[in-house]
């Protein structure tokens, strides 16, 4: 934060010599909302961008919505088809030249991996920068992204990522976050919880280790040559954002040129979190299946000191705590069960590692309060604290559980070969409160 005080993000905004990106948002079946959304994107505080949204195939009024509200006609446009996808059937531009920086491309359903390979194959900036369209972005969030690309000299940055918030609850007009309120209901207020914890404390610590290899796939800027060069998104997986990003440090750890992976701790993006725990489980159970799918297609990596920190740590972490403690915890929760049918418990002991645990737990969560009190302060109203705070204590043994039986779930559906995102319904950020 002290660092960032120096930037005049002002004169980054208005100069030609900023960074040129384009924001790749694809969306299916968007209509109640796609209007609003475009228009979030389209009143971004920076210059030098094109805005590309790609209807993948939608089966609702999406595509006439947008060509009414913003008077796009079909235009005769040149893709430089540099990574395989699905058909296009048209690419749209507006008559409007308020609307000059909109492009809308109507293609075949192919998934939203095959729809951001159509997005960089139209293209035409350095940088992409990769969004979903239902999310809401602060206004100087891509000024903050593209920072990094500008600052390091000796290491090529090929991709940055910053904070991601939950909007449950959050004032939400135009296509623009309001006023920023903790969630009502308990689950999206255990995820913001939890995004707090992994964003400020995890990635961030990541970042500074130079061993990130994940960036969210709702908000996240790459460099779009060695995405090219690495073959873009694998459409194979429903991981494909994490998988991306580490296809693209392990090209450049092969070709042994410097790079980085940076991480801004910053607010940027604000997402609907699932509020019940049919569709939370079909979320964690897809992450799972990507964690898996990606460490299984990167297993040559795994403690191979080729690819250093890459593959002395990073992957060794997420292969031991993100995709076996899952399995060991549920094993182990089976074993206890087993144990106290035949005696075999000492009881004052089972009490006095689970107490350890689960205050260390609780501790670990109020640090990341802490940590956010002290740093962007987004939850200003006392009594959110206080929330926060006993959220913390419940979320150990309502979230957490869950989590491990999601991720247990993702496995199974794993090794039955199950490819599919799952149908992920959201209330809509319209129902905020306002």
């Amino acid at each position: 934060m002290n660092k960032n005080s120096f930037t005049n993000y002002r004169l980054l905004a208005n100069s030609s010599d900023s960074p040129h990106i384009s924001i790749l948002a694809p969306a299916y079946n968007e209509g109640a909302n796609i209007i609003e959304n475009v228009r979030s994107l389209l009143s971004i505080y920076y210059s030098n961008m094109e805005v590309i949204i790609i209807n993948d195939g939608s089966k609702d009024d999406s595509l006439e919505k947008l060509i009414q509200a913003y008077e796009l006609f079909n235009s005769e446009h040149f893709v430089d088809e540099r990574l395989s996808t699905k058909p296009i059937r048209g690419v749209y531009k507006s008559r409007n030249p308020i609307y000059n920086k909109l492009i809308v491309v109507d293609k075949e359903n192919g998934g939203k991996a095959d729809a951001l390979n159509v997005g960089i194959n139209i293209s035409k900036n350095d940088y992409i920068v990769c969004i979903d369209v239902d999310c809401i972005l602060e206004q100087d969030a891509i000024l903050k992204l593209v920072k990094p690309f500008l600052e390091s000299a000796s290491h090529r940055v090929i991709a940055t990522g910053g904070v991601v918030r939950i909007a449950n609850g959050c004032e939400i007009a135009d296509g623009r976050l309001i006023k920023v309120h903790l969630p009502d209901q308990l689950l999206p207020r255990m995820q913001t919880l939890e995004y707090i914890r992994a964003f400020l404390l995890g990635r961030m610590a990541w970042s500074r280790l130079g061993g990130l290899m994940l960036i969210s796939g709702a908000f996240g800027a790459f460099d779009k040559e060695i995405a090219i060069k690495c073959g873009g998104y694998n459409h194979k997986t429903v991981g494909e954002d994490m998988e991306l990003v580490v296809r693209m440090r392990r090209y450049m750890e092969e070709m042994k040129l410097p790079y980085r992976v940076s991480f801004i701790p910053d607010p940027l993006c604000w997402t609907e979190a699932p509020s019940d725990f049919k569709i939370l489980g079909r979320q964690r159970n897809r992450w799972t299946r990507g964690t898996i799918e990606t460490l299984k297609i990167h297993k040559v990596m795994f403690l191979n000191p080729k690819y250093h920190l890459m593959g002395m740590l990073s992957y060794p972490y997420w292969f031991f705590f993100e995709f076996l403690a899952p399995i060991i915890e549920f094993m182990g929760i089976i074993y206890f069960i087993i144990s106290v049918i035949f005696g075999l418990v000492n009881f004052l002991n089972f009490l006095s590692l689970l107490l350890m645990i689960y205050t260390f737990g609780i501790l670990y969560s109020v640090f990341a309060i802490l940590m956010e009190v002290r740093t962007y302060n987004q939850y200003k109203e006392p009594k959110d604290m206080i929330r926060l705070f006993l959220t913390a204590i419940l979320e150990p043994v309502i979230l957490h559980p869950f989590g491990v039986w999601s991720a247990i779930m993702g496995n199974i559906d794993f090794l039955r070969k199950k490819s599919s995102w799952g149908e992920m319904t959201r209330a809509g950020l319209s129902g905020a409160k306002k």
